[in-house]
């Protein structure tokens, strides 16, 4: 890693530290990260919102999770190009290593998720997250293990340009 992606690192994580006492914050802080620029936010009430929580794969003709869970609350979604040299890869790590004691409920790498176009289309609704299925990762954590969020972070790669990482919270309705 070169000497102005660990400090680009360093300042991101600096920037969490201050703000990591919850989820929202998390994104927060990412949104302002200055190598991402956000393509899309959304926040919207959900019911019976599907969770995957398994690859993707086609069964009978139709797409579906191996396994899943439906969720009710209120859904905050965000998409960003990860951009100047930057892989999507490297920002999920640093999200992944701020999400310090939180339960990971699923995770998956490359292939071993399924079609990425399946991902960026029919799970998210978002074309541009298609990329080389290879290059995605897809994660699920109870962000602060109380059962009270959902995590959902996805990241993916068409080429060294076009890089994105799409997560999602859920804050659970109780």
């Amino acid at each position: 890693m070169t000497i102005l992606r660990r400090l680009a690192c360093v300042g991101l994580c600096l920037s969490w530290s201050v703000h990591a006492e919850s989820p929202t914050a998390i994104l927060s802080a990412l949104d302002a990260y200055p190598h991402a620029v956000r393509i899309d936010r959304e926040e919207r009430e959900v019911i019976d919102h599907e969770i995957g929580l398994g690859a993707l794969e086609k069964v009978r003709g139709s797409w579906r999770f191996k396994e899943s869970e439906r969720q009710t609350g209120q859904l905050l979604r965000y998409t960003w190009q990860i951009v100047d040299g930057f892989s999507s890869q490297e920002v999920l790590q640093e999200v992944e290593a701020r999400l310090d004691g939180a339960q990971l409920l699923f995770s998956c790498d490359g292939r071993s998720c399924g079609r990425g176009v399946q991902w960026a289309n029919r799970v998210f609704g978002q074309r541009m997250l298609y990329g080389r299925d290879e290059q995605q990762s897809y994660r699920v954590f109870d962000p602060l293990g109380d059962g009270s969020y959902r995590l959902l972070l996805f990241s993916s790669a068409r080429t060294p340009d076009r890089q994105y990482l799409h997560a999602e919270l859920l804050t659970l309705e109780r």
